[in-house]
């Protein structure tokens, strides 16, 4: 295997030793196993820009701050500059969520550097200490879909207590290590507070876990703990452990939150179809 230029840089400046194998290609990133000393790591190296389409991206990176006016100038006319500073708040954007994630007790790899282009992290493992597997390859009985499902929900809870939202949770972007699920891939995290579409990628990180857990134990389509969790959260009565129902009843003349987001996004999902028709 040809080492990638990054991870060469990153040997040469001592923060690795050694590449042992590719461990995953997407679209946004490519994840090797590295050694570390006597540790091994994963090795997350990030992509170019136009890899992504920033028609995706508008809605994460609403109200993310920049380190001054001549980047967010550059960034809203999209020069040569600009790109190269959007592509680094988009790293960066992972990075300080991994770092907050992990000292609030959200499970998510730990994060050790990030240099060049290149994030180094825990690497999450199985009983036997190989790689772990996504839940998406994975098969479940009831009882095991409602024990993760429940544990992701806390987890869920845990990253919204700390101002965080996934934004693009599923089954492909949890791993199952050997004590329980981790949630990775987080370079579109949303704040919590800052962004006018986190309640419905709330609502949607949500409703992915319903939706996956829901194929293995039919009683999770009925529940509604997205509604309830936001509904806690924008009450200030949320904080982590806080036991929950999955239950949502909407109170007379309030507007009903949930089915509101669903619209919108039914709304969206139509309109980007129509552009991809062409009109």
């Amino acid at each position: 295997m040809k080492t990638p230029a990054r991870l060469q840089a990153l040997m040469a400046e001592g923060l690795i030793d050694d590449v042992v194998r590719q461990l995953k290609s997407g679209k946004e990133a490519d994840v090797y196993v590295v050694r570390c000393g006597d540790e091994t790591c994963a090795a997350k190296v990030y992509k170019e820009a136009h890899r992504r389409s920033f028609r995706q991206a508008v809605d994460y990176t609403e109200n993310r701050k920049v380190r001054n006016s001549r980047q967010a100038r550059a960034m809203a006319k999209g020069t040569s500059y600009g790109r190269q500073q959007q592509e680094a708040a988009w790293q960066s954007a992972e990075v300080d969520a991994l770092y907050r994630l992990a000292a609030a007790g959200v499970r998510v790899p730990r994060p050790r550097n990030f240099h060049d282009g290149v994030l180094l992290m825990e690497l999450v493992t199985d009983a036997q200490g190989d790689a772990a597997p996504r839940l998406n390859d994975l098969p479940f009985d009831a009882a095991e879909a409602r024990r993760h499902h429940d544990a992701l929900i806390g987890e869920v809870v845990r990253m919204l207590c700390a101002g965080v939202i996934h934004g693009d949770l599923s089954e492909f972007n949890i791993l199952l290590a050997a004590d329980g699920p981790v949630i990775i891939d987080l370079p579109q995290a949303v704040d919590a507070a800052g962004n006018n579409h986190a309640p419905r990628m709330l609502m949607r990180d949500v409703d992915n876990l319903r939706k996956f857990f829901g194929q293995h134990a039919p009683d999770l389509l009925a529940t509604r703990y997205g509604p309830e969790i936001w509904s806690l959260y924008a009450g200030g009565a949320l904080v982590p452990e806080m036991p929950l129902t999955g239950r949502y009843e909407v109170q007379p003349g309030a507007v009903d939150l949930g089915g509101v987001l669903r619209e919108i996004e039914d709304a969206r999902l139509e309109e980007a179809a129509r552009l991809l028709r062409g009109g």
